[in-house]
Parts: C-alpha cells; sequence; structure tokens
C-alpha cells in the first residue's frame, strides 16, 4: 500500500485552496505548482516574470528545504508561462537558482495562471533515503 503523506512549511505560501503544498510518494517529492505569493503578506511580488520567476522559486526552494531537499534532487520540472514571450527572462533567473541542477524540464504557454501572474512552476523531487 502507498503511504502519501502532506508537506506544509511556513516559509512558502499556504494552499489557496483544497490541496497540499507537496506530497510525499513512493520516494518522490510532488509539489503543486507555485506562483509569486510571498508568504508572509500572501500579495503577488513583481509584476515582470524575473521578480515573479525568483518569488516562485524560492518558495519552491522552502518546500524542497522542508522536505530535506535540494534542487541536485529535483527530476522534473514544469513552468507555465503566460506568454512564451516571457521565456528568456524566466530561464535567466532559473539558470542562476538552479545553478548546476539540471532536471527534466517543459515549459509551456497557457490561456491564464491564478491571479494573473507571468508564471507558475511545479516540480518532482526524489527524496531522500532512510
Amino acid at each position: 500500500m502507498t503511504t502519501v503523506t502532506s508537506l506544509h512549511t511556513d516559509h512558502a505560501p499556504k494552499a489557496i485552496g483544497p490541496y497540499a503544498q507537496a506530497v510525499r510518494a513512493n520516494g518522490f517529492l510532488f509539489t503543486a505548482g507555485q506562483i509569486p505569493l510571498d508568504p508572509v503578506s500572501m500579495e503577488i511580488v513583481g509584476e515582470d516574470v524575473g521578480p515573479q520567476t525568483d518569488r516562485v522559486l524560492a518558495n519552491l526552494t522552502a518546500v524542497l528545504t522542508e522536505a530535506g531537499c535540494t534542487w541536485a534532487s529535483v527530476v522534473k520540472t514544469t513552468v507555465f508561462l503566460r506568454t512564451m514571450d516571457d521565456f528568456a527572462a524566466m530561464n535567466e533567473v532559473y539558470a542562476r537558482v538552479l545553478g548546476d541542477a539540471r532536471p527534466a524540464r517543459s515549459t509551456v504557454a497557457v490561456a491564464g495562471l491564478p491571479r494573473n501572474v507571468r508564471v507558475e512552476i511545479e516540480l518532482v523531487a526524489a527524496l531522500p533515503t532512510a
């Protein structure tokens, strides 16, 4: 039987709907999509995709840390952009934050994102073995 457990950290925005920030299952961590919400004020950070991507990745870093993971543990990310015109600016921040980590990645443009933000990112990471 698979055990699925929810994960929560106060260093990332609380879930604003009926979902968890992340769940652990079968040796992996699956995160909800993170948007550029400040975890304290719950307000959107920045208007441009660069600062928004910084906030999203900071939120995901907090979730990874709570799970005992780092960006080197990440096996897959999915990036949702409001427009592919933002790809280069998002990618610059993404590369800086992830450093040498090179997870598989998909990037898609979507018709809309929550609260009309420019970027949302979710990830899957391998959990540390006990």
